[in-house]
């Protein structure tokens, strides 16, 4: 209980700093500026895998039935690059839904700063009915790899018009009958009053559909990390950092994002091994270090080709 506070704890100091400090003006966030906190947000995420390892430790001393200190590690980075990797096509969604709504740069950080903190709650919730049921009936694990392995071939074979259309989704369509909906940005506000109306403004809109389309690709990052481990805390802290660090990666990537159109096949791929993962897992047991090596494989290959076939296309 005391890991879990002061974990949730340092997230809540750092969001504080984050919004009340760091990026306190509007500003437009530089590729060099996010690049810097991309940076940071790797290395701290890797760090922490030593804090996985002595917290185990410490367990697993005391009780040598615990997880091992070095699975628990390599459990946490595994789940991280899973969810770093998933990040990806969140990333382009966010792109569509700013470019859509015509979200100002500078308040683009805003809008991502409070869609992390719903991340954060709603990724929780998952997280632990994710655990619980897994736990309570262990046959719902070959439910989740059934459906991964469905999301894996739906990606395979999707069309490039397929595009997300954020003005023609459900999301947006049902806002607009609950709440009336301006087309006028008033600064960083998510509402404004008009003639006595309170009305909301394209930020908060694109808020609440980003919001939605998170939950959504939850519904497949989730299950995929618990191929890896049920362990709640490993769960939950390799999400959030994988979370903490998708903002900064946004900004870094925006300009760039069709330079790794390709990268979708490296998703495919983890999709598909985590998916057979929780299929033969009563059958076969895949060591920690192979499933590392081969997502961490699968993400190099993925960019290396990504990077060589948007020169080619130049």
């Amino acid at each position: 209980m005391i890991v879990w506070i002061s974990f949730i704890a340092s997230i809540l100091v750092f969001l504080a700093l984050d919004l009340g400090i760091f990026n306190k003006t509007p500003h437009i966030i530089s590729s060099k500026e996010a690049g810097k906190w991309t940076g940071i947000f790797v290395t701290i995420s890797f760090l922490f895998s030593g804090v996985i390892y002595w917290l185990y430790g410490n367990n697993y001393i005391a009780n040598p039935d615990a997880l091992n200190p070095i699975d628990a590690s390599i459990k946490f980075i595994t789940g991280y690059l899973i969810e770093l990797s998933l990040s990806v096509d969140n990333i382009f969604v966010i792109a569509i839904i700013f470019s859509s709504f015509r979200i100002p740069q500078k308040y683009q950080h805003r809008v991502l700063f409070w869609g992390i903190i719903g991340a954060i709650v709603f990724r929780g919730l998952m997280i632990y009915f994710g655990v619980l049921l897994i736990n309570k009936f262990s046959w719902t694990t070959y439910i989740f790899g059934v459906f991964l392995i469905f999301t894996a071939v739906k990606m395979l074979f999707s069309k490039d018009d397929d595009k997300f259309e954020p003005k023609k989704s459900f999301v947006y369509r049902t806002l607009r009958k609950i709440i009336p909906v301006t087309t006028h940005i008033d600064g960083e506000h998510f509402f404004v009053k008009r003639r006595h109306i309170t009305a909301a403004t394209p930020l908060f809109v694109a808020l609440v559909v980003i919001e939605v389309m998170d939950i959504i690709f939850a519904v497949d990052s989730v299950p995929a990390i618990l191929a890896i481990t049920s362990d709640p805390f490993l769960v939950f802290s390799s999400n959030i950092f994988a979370i903490l660090g998708l903002r900064s990666m946004y900004f870094f990537l925006s300009h760039m994002l069709n330079r790794f159109a390709h990268l979708e096949y490296s998703l495919i791929a983890i999709l598909t091994f985590v998916g057979l993962k929780m299929l033969l897992h009563d059958f076969y047991v895949i060591p920690e270090w192979a499933s590392l090596s081969f997502i961490a494989l699968s993400l190099i290959i993925g960019i290396v080709f990504s990077l060589k076939m948007s020169e080619g296309e130049d």
